[in-house]
């Protein structure tokens, strides 16, 4: 399976503490490493079908100090589809004229929904086959931007359906909120004033967050397994999805 990184803050904010931690766990998660940041409607993207441990796109990122309001990181251990750009989590699509990022944890047995031209696999994992069919059925089922509520219930209604296929641990999000579904493991913590320090867990590194921060930030972190020692990470129940806007829970 692969691991999953996901971050909303009500303030660009830098993720490297987190990236950091997520890519020590590329040791078990070999084929492959992503990252999408939005800034505004604008989206940097980068993916690269190796190790997170020797990737120079990965290193790149780590000292690229980029801030976001919406991040999704993905580390790959594949298992459908060969390991190959075009396989590399996180995807991209447009809907509604805004770049909308997806990845996934898991594996979806026989899930071959019928797909129309608008969106399309570029590979051939299972993950990118479900991405599209959840744009395309979000397309049917609203004809103009929805709020963030509506596109939650849609959601609630939708993701079962791929979920009966077997594990189905995803984020999703549109640069405004970011959406968490979880079947098997899936956990989230929120940072908020008074902001302490958190220590990595599978690392001797430690970060004050009170150097960088304000009373007014807010920042939510979802993450596979928890990324740091010493907060009060939640796990998701099985078959959850929440939804996070501005660094806090959005219903």
């Amino acid at each position: 399976m692969c691991e999953l990184l996901g971050m909303n803050a009500n303030t660009p904010t830098d993720v490297m503490f987190s990236v950091t931690g997520l890519a020590r766990r590329a040791t078990e998660h070999q084929d492959g490493f992503g990252i999408a940041f939005f800034e505004g409607r604008g989206l940097r993207h980068f993916i690269d079908p190796v190790s997170a441990l020797e990737s120079p796109v990965a290193q790149m990122v780590q000292r690229y100090p980029i801030k976001s309001t919406n991040v999704i990181a993905h580390i790959r251990k594949a298992t459908q589809g060969r390991v190959a750009l075009e396989n590399s989590h996180p995807f991209v699509r447009e809907l509604w004229g805004r770049y909308w990022v997806f990845a996934h944890n898991g594996d979806l047995k026989d899930f071959s929904p019928r797909l129309h031209g608008a969106f399309r696999p570029v590979g051939d994992t299972d993950s990118e086959r479900v991405f599209c069919w959840l744009m395309q059925e979000l397309a049917k089922a609203h004809a103009s931007v929805p709020t963030i509520a509506e596109l939650t219930r849609t959601l609630a209604e939708l993701l079962p359906q791929p979920a009966r296929h077997g594990t189905f641990n995803l984020l999703l999000s549109n640069g405004v909120a970011l959406w968490a579904h979880g079947t098997t493991k899936l956990h989230w913590v929120q940072r908020r004033h008074p902001f302490g320090a958190a220590r990595l867990a599978d690392e001797d590194l430690s970060l004050d967050f009170r150097a960088t921060t304000s009373p007014d930030d807010r920042v939510v972190i979802v993450a596979t397994a928890p990324l740091t020692r010493d907060e009060p990470w939640a796990a998701f129940a099985p078959g959850e999805l929440r939804v996070f806007a501005d660094g806090a829970p959005a219903g």
